[in-house]
């Protein structure tokens, strides 16, 4: 009776609950401590899950052909001035919900309750879990800068906290400069829209035309920063740094939950609120991914580090989703939106994958691995399909991803696409030739030191991953029917805010 009416199928108590369900937990941890660490580790992969398990019901009930958000509860936070802030959802957030959703019970099941103060790495969690998810429902300006930059903090403490090297401290420090100066303008820029239009609401704003020499300005703050934490070349020296020292559930939330939210912001406000600054500055940023997407590559076969090559990996893969939301054809749009979701699928296992062999040998140059093939052979064949993956292998959800967009940027420009689908074939190149490198060739004397192939755990939190990766890439059109019908609406918003 009491599952039943906890999974009442009412939208807005679905959305309450998602929000506030990693908020609740966050306190709990925070405030009791007389529970084992045993036990404190049981609830937390129970609430995590619980918490996914909502956000996969909600994705069955919502109904998507609506046009608009579902609108839910308004939060009125200084009654005097009538400002309040407003939920929403659409076919665009709730997977950026259930991807936060994946990866925060995947980071929180992959610890053990003897991990290092799990305590506070738990709080951690909680807490992005839940500042990540109110950027995606608040329909408002100031509410999802507050809460753009909130998610800072805990990930600002995993590294500098939990982080694997000495060099940990400079990380987390690169980390807060450089995506919070980016922000300083953004937020200058907010208040200056409230002082002109009275509002900072969402869908407001979208009635409300501004001028040309508005939207370019305002257009340009916004995109600083969004793309420094996309990140965007040449803002992206951050990001190898993090993912470096950072310990695996760091760099694997910084790939799957961190980057997102710039691609989400891009999405969600340049396009709709500043379309004459997207048409405007569209030459200059294609100029820059392009260049992204071809220093990245390169630079990747130069690495050593299995780290550092996912990490360029995924600067080069998110400058191709931009490319797809820059291009603002139906097509390209919704392929961003594929491949940005697919790429944290990937990203985030793969750096998953690097955890499994330094938990064994404490070493991440792959020079001092070779013939792993032959210790752990499931452990090859879970790798290869991520990197297979990586490069947008048919039948995985990547390649449908880079479809559409090389669909709609052909329709844009011919060169662009040219140079943007290199990334395909030095994707292969470093990838493969990494992969060749660890798991085939002589044995090396590290490798003698050999270990069981994964047990059960690391299984089980690899098989989730994969079921999303190839449901996504063979049964592509259910997601797309569903992303269809809000890409739609942003563009046609775009279309009447433009002179």
């Amino acid at each position: 009776m009491l599952f039943s009416s906890f999974f009442s199928i009412q939208n807005s108590d679905f959305i309450i609950r998602i929000l506030l369900l990693p908020l609740l937990s966050f306190f709990i941890i925070f405030l009791i401590n007389i529970w084992t660490t045993r036990f404190i580790y049981q609830f937390a992969v129970s609430i995590s899950g619980l918490s996914l398990l909502i956000s996969f019901y909600l994705i069955l009930h919502i109904q998507y052909n609506i046009e608009g958000f579902i609108e839910n509860y308004y939060f009125n936070i200084l009654p005097t001035f009538s400002f309040y802030f407003r939920l929403g959802l659409d076919g665009i957030s709730i997977f950026f919900i259930v991807l936060t959703n994946l990866f925060i019970f995947l980071c929180i099941f992959s610890l053990s309750s003897s991990t290092f103060q799990l305590n506070r790495a738990l709080c951690h969690l909680f807490f992005l879990q839940w500042s990540v998810i109110c950027t995606f429902l608040f329909l408002d300006l100031l509410a999802f800068f507050i809460f753009f930059e909130i998610t800072l903090i805990p990930i600002y403490f995993l590294v500098i906290i939990w982080g694997s090297r000495e060099r940990r401290v400079r990380a987390s420090y690169i980390i807060a400069l450089y995506t919070l100066r980016g922000s300083i303008f953004m937020f200058f820029n907010i208040l200056y829209i409230y002082s002109k239009t009275g509002t900072t609401d969402y869908e407001l704003l979208l009635q409300i035309q501004l001028t040309k020499e508005d939207q370019l300005f305002r257009w340009l703050t916004f995109f600083i920063a969004f793309a420094a934490k996309i990140p965007l070349f040449p803002l992206h020296i951050w990001l190898p740094e993090a993912h470096v020292e950072a310990p695996t559930i760091g760099s694997v939330l910084l790939a799957v939950l961190r980057l997102k939210l710039g691609v989400y912001g891009l999405i969600r406000f340049c396009i709709p609120l500043f379309p004459e600054g997207t048409s405007f500055f569209a030459p200059i940023v294609i100029i820059f991914a392009c260049i992204g997407i071809i220093y990245t590559c390169l630079t990747a076969r130069r690495q050593i580090d299995l780290k550092k090559i996912i990490a360029y990996s995924s600067v080069g893969h998110i400058n191709v989703v931009l490319l797809g939301i820059i291009t603002e054809t139906s097509e390209s749009l919704q392929g961003a939106i594929f491949q940005r979701l697919s790429h944290g699928l990937v990203s985030g296992s793969l750096f998953f994958c690097v955890g499994v062999l330094y938990t064994r040998y404490s070493v991440r140059s792959f020079k001092y691995y070779s013939g792993l093939v032959y210790f752990y052979p499931l452990f090859t064949r879970i790798f290869l399909l991520f990197s297979l993956a990586n490069i947008s292998f048919p039948l995985t959800s990547s390649f449908i991803g880079e479809f559409y967009i090389f669909l709609g940027l052909l329709r844009f420009n011919f060169w662009a696409t040219v140079f943007a689908a290199t990334s395909i074939v030095l994707g292969a190149v470093y990838i493969l030739w990494a992969f060749n490198r660890i798991f085939f060739g002589n044995i090396s004397i590290l490798s003698l030191n050999t270990y069981k192939d994964i047990n059960k755990k690391e299984r089980a939190l690899f098989r989730r991953p994969i079921i999303f990766l190839f449901f996504r890439g063979l049964l592509p059109y259910y997601f797309r029917d569903t992303l269809f019908m809000d890409c739609i609406n942003l563009l046609e918003h775009a279309h009447l805010n433009r002179y």
